[in-house]
């Protein structure tokens, strides 16, 4: 019986994934994924194996490299630059990925950071688990401006949320109405929130910069629920300590967890959350028997979201 592995920390021997896997014929091999990992021990969880079901893995030549059984990757998420995908296209590996699987609950968490950052919810709670008993002036959504810097389908999903609380949407991609599409200069000087909804890809790493930064309201916040190196940390932090900027809210950073040392830390008005956008109960299970069935297809010689197109080897 051909062997997959699944490294997503969320799916567990036995559950719903596990059985669908072993009923279809497979034997199945957990190695859950919990903070970083060196590439030999990743090597080793990939021996005899011809198909892995993963999270953020580091998928590099090296490892890739090192798995001569291995036939197909999928990624139980939409985000797939942990993968080498020029290695693995020449190594005749297909990957995949889940487009949209997550999106409803990535949607939800971002009106949830504009929530909090808005009305300084964190802090607040913050103090009074302190023993204080903060009390300051917060804002409403009603009436602001939010930009969108991307076009896929958490975007899509953020539009009539925001538009629920009356907000102007303002995109720099093609979204339904009533999003209104501009550039990315006109997006950072009109919005008094901007959330990122891009993938991260050599165009995109530090899009948002000092120099973005420099054009965006000083009372304007930033959202990143998208891939860490989007975002500049270093002179986001400067930004928001010197009061160029309001505030910022991360679910992703460029190093995750992350470090003691992070220059995101001890920033008052930076919230950093762990990467939680995408984790619901409903999101995982179905990201977890879509990737599932995507292994399976993609085993078979016809996966159906590759990002690759390749014949398996």
């Amino acid at each position: 019986m051909p062997t997959v592995l699944i490294t997503t920390d969320y799916l567990t021997p036995g559950d719903e994934v596990d059985t669908y896997l072993t009923r279809q014929g497979f034997t199945t091999r957990h190695d859950p994924m919990r903070g970083p990992r060196r590439p030999e021990r990743l090597i080793a969880a990939l021996a005899g194996v011809e198909g892995a079901l993963i999270a953020n893995e580091p998928m590099s030549e090296q490892v890739l490299q090192a798995a001569p059984e291995l036939r197909a990757v999928v990624r139980t998420g939409v985000g797939y630059d942990s993968v080498d995908v020029a290695a693995a296209t020449r190594l005749g590996i297909s990957v995949s990925n889940l487009p949209g699987v997550n999106s409803n609950a990535v949607a939800e968490f971002t009106i949830g950071l504009l929530l909090a950052q808005a009305r300084n919810l964190v802090p607040m709670a913050a103090g009074v688990a302190a023993g204080a008993w903060p009390r300051r002036d917060g804002h409403e959504l009603r009436g602001k401006t939010l930009g969108l810097i991307g076009r896929g389908a958490v975007a899509r999903r953020v539009v009539p949320l925001a538009q629920a609380f009356g907000m102007t949407v303002l995109s720099t991609g093609e979204l339904p109405a009533p999003a209104v599409l501009v550039t990315l200069d006109e997006l950072l000087q009109r919005s008094d929130f901007v959330s990122v909804h891009t993938a991260l890809t050599p165009r995109t790493r530090h899009l948002i910069d000092a120099a973005a930064l420099s054009r965006m309201k000083p009372s304007a916040h930033l959202i990143n629920t998208a891939r860490g190196p989007i975002v500049d940390i270093a002179a986001l932090a400067e930004a928001v300590r010197s009061g160029r900027l309001a505030g910022a809210a991360l679910d992703v950073v460029d190093v995750e967890p992350l470090p003691a040392d992070s220059v995101l830390r001890g920033v008052g008005g930076i919230t950093v959350c762990s990467h939680m956008a995408g984790q619901t109960a409903e999101a995982r299970l179905a990201a977890g028997l879509e990737g599932a069935e995507e292994l399976v297809a993609a085993l078979a010689g016809h996966p159906r979201s590759a990002v690759n197109p390749v014949t398996p080897r």
